[in-house]
């Protein structure tokens, strides 16, 4: 098969990675892709925003599937377009994809459908926002209701925290997506992430995973769009997972079947493990960033194969198969990150150190000759299997240490509360 992936961060590299094992690909182009999907693919000057590029290329290069990584091509209708040209793709309907484009559209799904989730609000103006959260009091959660790059998300734990959010929202820092804002109750718990395939009838549950969206040691900074993840989460035992499945995924299934629009593609929880059980704290409609390439690590059936049957609605009888080891992964980031940042920098001593337990996928990077040179934010994931996450996290540590880029930084932390839960 030719195939066609759309992105350019370590979600697809790491998903270029596996595509390139199946013995059923015979071509892999990555538009626009970086310097280590360069290896796997051929790299495609595209840019996925321009729809009516996309379908030109696939339509001349004769692509027969095409994966969708972001989610602001899964959010505007890329698939949807597409799909209208006869070629299979693997991603949501613009419709569907609301789950993740509008907060307040999945609210009203888990109302609609008896979801577990927070108590919320929603307003198109700050004066009465302002109002609800002196009202409430702290800790409160804000949220820009659009896409705001994993950004648009205040967790405040003072009423000045929250009203200082709720005004950049109002003013403008997430643009139109924070032109609506959802406010919820604050859970107490401990965040997970699980991944479930869906082809708009059956569903197949994949792995779960842990995040750290704060820039610094010991989950203090900016939220930023994740700087490291491992996989499985030991927190979540078989118990919650079933609830999970029962409670939050089937539903959301069912629903988004019954209103015509049916959920194909990747749904990618994030959850509170609350004292009550598990909660919905958001939904995205694509595959996380850094979540996936620990996903891709541990995962040992043909990745193209599962894509393929969800686009095409014959997921039925397909299983997936898992290293039962754990996989690790830290986000080398460029200084300043999550904020300004220079680009352009030289990296040394990341391409030589890929093994059968380690493997360094890309994100922001560009080559220079034989030069390899940071290209934005998150930079490189370092990532490491191991029969431990104390393993694991040694292997992927070793692994940053040996890489020489005193323009970037990482958190030393990564997998802290699983390895202190073994340690408890």
């Amino acid at each position: 098969m030719r195939v066609l992936l759309i992105g350019s961060g370590g979600r697809e590299h790491a998903l270029a990675w596996a595509l390139a094992k199946s013995p059923r690909l015979t071509k892999l182009f990555v538009a626009p892709g970086n310097a280590g999907t360069a290896k796997l693919a051929e790299n495609v000057a595209l840019d996925p925003n321009d729809h009516a590029a996309v379908l030109a290329f696939v339509t001349s290069q004769k692509i027969d599937f095409v994966v969708i990584g972001p989610d602001a091509q899964v959010v505007a209708g890329l698939g949807d377009d597409v799909r209208a040209i006869g070629i299979p793709c693997f991603g949501p309907s613009r419709e569907a994809a609301q789950l993740e484009g509008s907060k307040s559209f999945t609210k009203a799904l888990c109302d609609e459908m008896d979801i577990p989730t927070a108590a919320y609000a929603k307003f198109d103006a700050e004066a009465p926002a302002l109002a609800y959260v002196r009202d409430q009091g702290a800790p409160i959660v804000i949220k820009a209701d659009g896409l705001a790059l994993g950004k648009g998300v205040t967790v405040a734990m003072t009423l000045e925290e929250a009203e200082a959010a709720i005004r950049d929202c109002f003013a403008g820092a997430f643009g139109a997506s924070g032109a609506e804002v959802v406010i919820e109750e604050f859970l107490e718990g401990e965040e997970v992430s699980v991944f479930v395939l869906c082809d708009g009838v059956n569903s197949l549950p994949l792995a779960t995973a842990q995040d750290h969206k704060r820039a610094f040691d010991g989950d203090k900074g900016p939220n930023t769009g994740g700087m490291g993840a491992y996989s499985p989460a030991p927190v979540m035992t078989p118990e919650l997972m079933e609830r999970t499945l029962t409670e939050i995924i089937a539903p959301t299934i069912s629903g988004m079947a019954a209103r015509g629009t049916p959920y194909q593609g990747v749904l990618f929880a994030g959850l509170m493990l609350t004292r009550a059980g598990p909660k919905l704290i958001e939904y995205n409609a694509r595959f996380g960033d850094p979540e996936t390439q620990v996903l891709m690590m541990r995962l040992k059936s043909d990745l193209l194969d599962l894509l393929l049957a969800t686009a095409t609605g014959q997921l039925a009888g397909h299983t997936a198969e898992w290293d039962p080891r754990t996989a690790l992964t830290v986000v080398l980031a460029s200084r300043g990150y999550p904020g300004s940042y220079q680009k352009g920098t030289e990296i040394r001593g990341a391409e030589s150190l890929d093994s059968a337990d380690i493997r360094v996928f890309h994100a922001g990077t560009r080559r220079d000759g034989e030069r390899l040179l940071s290209n934005g934010g998150r930079v490189l994931n370092v990532t490491a299997l191991g029969s431990s996450v104390e393993e694991a996290q040694d292997r992927a540590y070793r692994a940053v240490d040996a890489i020489d880029w005193p323009d970037g930084f990482a958190r030393r932390d990564i997998g802290w509360r699983a390895i202190a839960r073994t340690r408890a």
